[in-house]
Order: C-alpha cells, then structure tokens, then sequence
C-alpha cells in the first residue's frame, strides 16, 4: 500500500458516489438492446424486432419507473437516492438520456432499417409515393373498413377534449369551415380503436404492388381524414400518442378483498397520470403547446418523432412476411434423454435430480410432469404457484384435469403480477370453476416463487416431487427466456417446498427449512452470510470466489458486502442483464468486480449465485434478483443444485457467459458500458450460440 492510499476500513461504504443511479441503468440496458438493431451479424428482420423492444422497454420505463419518480417528487422533493440525486435532479437527466435514446431509435429506423429493408423489397411506401392503383385501393379500404368504426370529437363547450387512452394512437386535425350546425372550434380528436391495424400489407394483384409493400395506418388515416369532415377544410393531421402512470397502488391495510380491490385498480390502469407526450415532429408549435397544456405537461417529457408515435407495432412485419432468410435459424429445444417419449417421470426423477435449461432444453417436459400427475391413480395432491403462465395455458389444463380427477389441486396466483392482472383474474375464475382450491398468497408480499409439488403415495411412503424454476410456468416465454428448472424428489427439499406451500396457504410461525432460503425470511441474510464466508476464506488464504447471475442488482446492503468481499480479495463476476446500481473498479473499493452483461438472441433471465466455498463451490438458483423488493417484498425461493453433475453443469454454463466475447457488454466505473472485444486470434465465442449447439447435439 503506498503512503497516499486509504486503507479500506477508512472508506465510507455509504458514500452516494459508490452507486450508479437505477433508472439511468435502466436506460443503458435499452441502449444495449438497441444496439442489437444497429448489429450487421443480426438478421435483418431481428434487428427491426429489436427496435421495437427497445420501444417497447421505455414505454414501460416510463409507465413505472419515471412515473414513480414523479410521484416521489411531488410527495418528498428532497428525498435522496443512494446516488445521492433528488427525485426532481433524476427527472432532469432522465429527460437528457432518454430524448437521445428516442432520437437514436428513430435514426436506426429511418437511416439504416428502411433502406436495409428496401434493399430486401420490404418497402413501407410513403402517401407521396403511392400510385394510382394504390391509392384507389387504399381509399377504398378507407372508406370501407375505417371510416365506419371512426369517431372524430370536434372540441368545442358540448364536446370537450376526450379522455385519452395509455399508449393509444390519435391524431389532433386542425380544421377551417363550418358544420351544418355552424360549428367550427378548429380543433378536432381522432382515436384510431385498437383493433385497427396499425401496419396494412397492400395486396400485389389489386395494387401492382410487391409482395412485401406496407402502408402505415396513420398514413391511410393522413391521405383521407378530410372524409370525415364533409365540407370542411383540414389543415392539418398530426398522430400523437400519451404514456400514463400504470403502476396501480392496493392498500393491503385497508383491504378485504384483494379480488376486488384489484380489479377496482385495473379499470383505472388506462388513464393513470400523464408522463409522456409523443407527437409527430412536423406538428405546429401552436398546437404542440395546446396538447401540452391538455395534459397539463412540460416539454422535458414531449417527445417530437419522425415517424410512428408508436414503433412498438412494428413488430407485426414479422408475423406478415415469411422471409427464413432474415430471421434466426429456427431450432428445436431438446429433451434429456431420461425424460423421453412415454417415460415415467416420477420414476426418472427419483432415480435422480433433473435439471432443464429453457430454451435450449424443452418445457414440454414441466407440462407432461403435470399430465402425469393428473392422472397417475397414486398422486393425492398437487400445489401450484403461477405469476405468469399465457392464454390457454397447457399447465393450467392439466391442473384442471387433475381436479376434476379427484385430486386436492391448491394454487397459489399472484394477482398482481404487473400487466398480467386481468389474465390472472380470469385465470383464477377457471379454475375456481373446476374445483381448484385458489389463494392469492399473502397480502402485501407478492408471491415470486416459481414450484410445483406433487404428493405421490408409494406403497405405505408419502412421497413429495418438486419442480423448481427461476422463470415463470409460461410455455411461450420459455422460448426465448434463458432459465433453469430443477426436478427433484429429494425429501428434505420436498418437505421445505410443502412449508413455504403451508404459509401461503394458511396462518402460522415461520417454520426452519431445511435447504430452501426463502424470502422475505432467509434469503438476504442467507446470501449475505455466504458473502461473509467468502470474506473470511480470502483472509484464510483460501479459494474465494463469487458469481452471481441475475437480472438486476439494486439492494444496498448486498452491495456494499459486494464491495467489504472485493477489499478482501475476493474475485467477484457478476452477470447482470439490466439494472445495475454497484460501481465496479472503484480503487480501494471494487477492483475484484467485473459486472457484465449478456444481449443475444434470446432474454437472459436464469438467477444463479455461485460461492467458492473454499474450493467446494455451493451453487444455489432462484427466483429472486438482487434487489429489495424481491429480497423484503416477494415471498421467492432460492435452491442449492446439490446433484454434483448438475452443479458442475451450471458452473460451466457461467464460465460459458464469462468467456463471451461477442454479445457481452462490460459496465464502466462511470455507468456506461463498453462492448468486449477479442484479438484477431481469439475464437469468438457467444455463450448462447454455444449452449444451444451444446444442448441441440
């Protein structure tokens, strides 16, 4: 140590300029997806998709992040962050980065996509450059398919500016003339329904068009607007588009009824507060500044776009055009061999653990477990959590089927599952109707976890299956989520899962669980002491390592234990998809910490935590992120992968992601991030491109 340096135990671990700002993390993460649009290694149709995801992704930012960074303002302006910024000072630069980010979203479209697309004759032809045939025809399905559903609200004392629906395409028409009431306020609001596609493929036959021609629907809506005006003069047609506050808030001291008070909430979810504003940047400043005063907004929220207020709709193309050549190579999940075609999977699994890595592996195997269980003669019983699980769901039919058989079927839903919570209402209603015992776990904790228990009676042996999962029992989404489900029948494990079942479920003390750390009880002191151990093993001399995987890491205590292990010496990688609020590479503080992030072809969203252990590595998976909510929150789960071949599985698959030195992006000390590089004589290597050939051979 040099005279000039400060020894550890001197720096204040608390110090606001050791943490890097959530939301502007949040933001980087949306750079990183949008870079994938801007990658030449990408097919083309996926980079379009990326674009849209990144609009996608700063809808909801704004919906729930910055909405509740506005609400903080207005209650506790002087409040600080652990970066040390006011709720105000955090909305003056989330205004900076994210106009560079819209600005940049809408470059890649106009500048590099559209041509790239036009090049593949792709075209979304402009109204200047339709022809004759098309825009006869266009007008015709104006007339025919729009117009009818259309309600334009002339502004005027009987008509007064409309309630504007979250998210929703309109359009501010200015008009001259007057009605056959001699009415003309010069305002008028068009709504375009949401049924209304927002992209029209234009048909080659009836348009000499290409095979692949689009038309936006706001320029359909653009080209004749004046028809719904007859004998008045529109000046102009501008879209324009409102994001609202749509994180809804249930008292849980004041409830009786959580049903009811959510569904009470979600009628109001589409016309929460205003917190952004898009307008089509060609819009007059007068009437730019009348829309603001409408929603009562300032212009550090206005977002002025050159093109689609809504990018997000894009999307569609994919579904439109059957073009192989400009999207991923399709491949097919594999199924572990002991878990095959007409397979007894009780039997499999008690042979031993099982381990699944979606999507490289199939879900096909967690629904079978459950067809299974419904009808194998000897199951008694079956206890379900769900948070997410998608339309006709095939695990929601087999619990149904089990009911129906007989069977005690508990499930556990969280109705609060963001954005999912009328899926989940009318989720709860099916399977109530099947006689399917429904809670809603416990009131002010969401319920995170992701298990399934079976309770199977073997000759005079009640004998418990578990199914434990990092990801959501969701078919759909393990298809391009990256997450790990564990089978086992081992009876300690089993025994903690019926106890974390019996809690939500019922009244009563925490119980000790055996290997299971759980949270809001055990798993942030849990994790924090393994922290600990590895402390004390570096200063011992020996091996002491950490990694962690997960999706985000927020919660201030685990970091600053993060950075007590680093001073110790402990060698820490953490692979973190989204938020992170740790500054790595901090001298004195943090130079063991290397924080990087995965973006490919599929979400990474499998939580690990791996410890050294002093050579023999403990290494646990789970549902929970590193941040408060999901730490003092959320009832989660967190499980040791005790099987030593699975174990060692799961550490190579960190390495793997350790080693990529293509899709991975390195978190700088200041909060930016920087793309790994290789030499000219490394081997590129993509940690997803490797597990899927791994997993596919």
């Amino acid at each position: 140590m040099s005279e000039n340096s400060i020894p550890n135990d001197a720096i204040d671990l608390q110090k606001h300029d050791l943490y890097l700002n959530r939301e502007f993390s949040l933001l980087e993460f949306n750079k990183r997806v949008l870079a994938q649009a801007k990658n030449e290694t990408v097919p083309l149709l996926e980079r379009l998709n990326y674009l849209c995801i990144s609009c996608s992704n700063l809808d909801e930012f704004y919906e729930v992040r910055v909405a509740s960074v506005i609400q903080m303002a207005s209650i506790d302006p002087k409040a600080l962050g652990s970066d040390g910024l006011t709720p105000h000072e955090q909305l003056e630069q989330i205004a900076i980065h994210a106009h560079e980010l819209v600005d940049e979203q809408y470059r890649v479209l106009n500048e590099i996509l559209i041509p790239k697309l036009n090049d593949q004759h792709i075209r979304f032809i402009r109204r200047k450059e339709w022809t004759e045939a098309q825009h006869k025809w266009l007008e015709a399905y104006f007339n025919n398919e729009l117009m009818p559903i259309l309600t334009p609200v002339g502004l005027d004392s009987a008509h007064p500016f409309p309630r504007i629906l979250n998210k929703s395409l309109n359009f501010i028409i200015s008009l001259t003339g007057k009605d056959a009431f001699g009415r003309n306020s010069g305002r008028a609001i068009l709504q375009a329904p949401r049924a209304l596609p927002r992209i029209i493929k234009l048909p080659a036959g009836e348009t000499d068009s290409g095979s692949a021609d689009f038309v936006f629907l706001s320029s359909v809506i653009h080209a004749f607007v004046e028809q719904l005006f007859n004998g008045m003069t529109v000046k102009g047609c501008y879209q324009f588009r409102v994001t609202r506050n749509s994180d809804f808030f249930v008292d849980d001291d004041a409830i009786d009824d959580l049903l009811l008070a959510v569904e009470g909430e979600l009628a109001m979810r589409n016309y929460g507060d205003e917190v952004r504003l898009e307008i089509d940047a060609n819009c007059p400043d007068e009437t730019v500044d009348f829309l603001l005063g409408r929603f009562d907004m300032t212009r550090d929220r206005l977002f002025l776009v050159d093109g689609p207020v809504n990018l997000n709709r894009m999307q569609e193309i994919n579904s439109l055009l059957d073009r192989p050549d400009l999207k991923f190579i399709p491949f097919k999940p594999s199924v572990p061999a002991t878990l095959g075609r007409n397979k007894d999977f009780f039997a499999a699994i008690k042979r031993n653990d099982i381990l699944l890595q979606h999507p490289y592996e199939s879900f096909s195997p967690v629904v079978e477990f459950l067809r299974q269980a419904a009808v194998a003669p000897d199951v008694l019983a079956i206890k379900q959590t769900l948070y997410r699980t998608g339309a006709d769901s095939p695990i929601v039919a087999a619990l149904i089927k089990a009911a129906r058989a007989g069977k005690e079927v508990t499930v556990v839903i969280e109705l609060r599952a963001r954005f999912d919570e009328k899926a989940n209402i009318d989720l709860a209603a099916k399977l109530q109707e099947a006689a399917v015992h429904v809670v809603y776990g416990v009131v002010g904790y969401k319920t995170h976890a992701k298990m399934c228990l079976v309770l199977k009676r073997e000759g005079k042996e009640l004998r418990n299956y578990v199914h434990l999962g990092t990801g959501n029992y969701h078919p759909k989404t393990a298809q391009f989520y990256t997450d790990y489900g564990l089978f086992s029948s081992d009876k300690e494990l089993g025994e903690d899962v019926r106890r974390v079942f019996a809690q939500l479920t019922s009244l009563g003390k925490v119980t000790r669980l055996n290997k299971l750390l759980q949270a809001p009880f055990t798993l942030h002191s849990g994790l924090l002491e393994k922290i600990e151990r590895e402390i004390h093993n570096a200063q011992q001399g020996k091996p002491a390592k950490i990694i962690i995987k997960v999706n985000a890491v927020v919660e201030e205590v685990a970091i600053r234990s993060l950075y007590r292990a680093s001073q110790a010496g402990v060698e820490i990688k953490l692979i973190v998809r989204g938020i992170c609020c740790l500054r790595p590479g901090i001298p004195g503080v943090s130079e063991n910490i290397e924080v990087r992030s995965i973006i490919g072809r599929f979400l990474e969203h499998a939580r690990v935590y791996a410890f050294a252990n002093g050579g023999n590595w403990e290494v646990f998976a789970s549902s929970a992120d590193l941040m408060n909510r999901n730490m003092f929150r959320r009832v989660e789960i967190c499980f040791p992968i005790e099987n030593k071949k699975l174990h060692n599985r799961i550490l190579q698959d960190l390495e793997v992601y350790l080693n990529d030195n293509s899709q991975a992006w390195i978190l700088n000390s200041d909060g930016g991030y920087h793309q790994a590089t290789r030499t000219d004589d490394e081997p590129v290597i993509r940690a997803q491109s490797v597990l899927l050939q791994e997993l596919q051979g």
